[in-house]
């Protein structure tokens, strides 16, 4: 704007103080002369206007660019935060879960450890019960069996001691309450033993009372040592 302004003044001058066809001349050089350097002038103003309009859009993209990058980091950053703190909530969940299946895992072990013991508890009960019933059936049937035996030995005693005492009651009675030959005790009612080791004595030779000793040990000598026990408990329960 200054070069015009001087260019303008002088082609001013140049109009006031030349005349005629070296004026014009003057006037119209001048004229061009400002032309071209306004022309000059507005290029290089619309240079350095599109170099500047360059250098701020450039820093603006850069910027942009920069800010983008910040923006792009600080959500990284937000998001790499979020991810660790979700890792961790599901790790503790994890841990917690762990945690839960192992206590319920004891806990079922202990149960069954304890179920088991109670088993083999009730279950050796169970077998000493029913060893003990055994044992008491077996004692039982055992005793049934000795007394059926006694009984049986007893009643096998009495019909043969009461066989063989039939050959003594002409003499002694059928009751045994006669004295023999008017000579003779009583023999019913004495001991089993007594008159076992009476007729042994009567057998051998070694007893005679009442005279009587030969017609004992002739009543006496054909009999076995289980006849002389036979008779003597048949004629202890007279």
């Amino acid at each position: 704007m200054t070069k015009i302004t001087l260019l303008s003044f002088a082609a001013a001058a140049v109009l006031f103080t030349a005349c005629g066809e070296d004026a014009k001349k003057a006037v119209t050089d001048a004229t061009s002369s400002a032309t071209e350097v306004a022309k000059q002038t507005a290029g290089n103003a619309l240079e350095a206007t599109k170099e500047a309009t360059k250098e701020a859009a450039a820093n603006a993209v850069d910027a942009t660019k920069s800010a983008a990058a910040d923006v792009v980091d600080s959500a990284k950053e937000k998001v790499a935060e979020v991810a660790e703190a979700a890792a961790q909530k599901v790790t503790e969940a994890k841990d917690a879960a762990v945690e839960k299946a192992t206590d319920a895992a004891q806990a079922l072990k202990d149960r069954a450890a304890a179920a088991t013991e109670t088993a083999k508890e009730t279950a050796s009960n169970a077998v000493d019960s029913v060893k003990d019933a055994a044992v008491a059936t077996t004692t039982a049937a055992g005793t049934a069996v000795d007394s059926a035996k006694e009984t049986v030995a007893t009643a096998s005693d009495n019909a043969t001691g009461k066989a063989i005492f039939a050959k003594c009651a002409a003499c002694h009675g059928a009751d045994g309450k006669t004295k023999a030959l008017g000579k003779s005790e009583i023999i019913a009612g004495q001991s089993a033993s007594d008159l076992e080791s009476k007729l042994a004595e009567y057998k051998a030779g070694t007893r005679n009372v009442a005279g009587m000793g030969m017609l004992m040990k002739g009543q006496a000598a054909p009999l076995s040592d289980e006849e002389i026990k036979a008779v003597a408990e048949y004629i202890s329960g007279l």
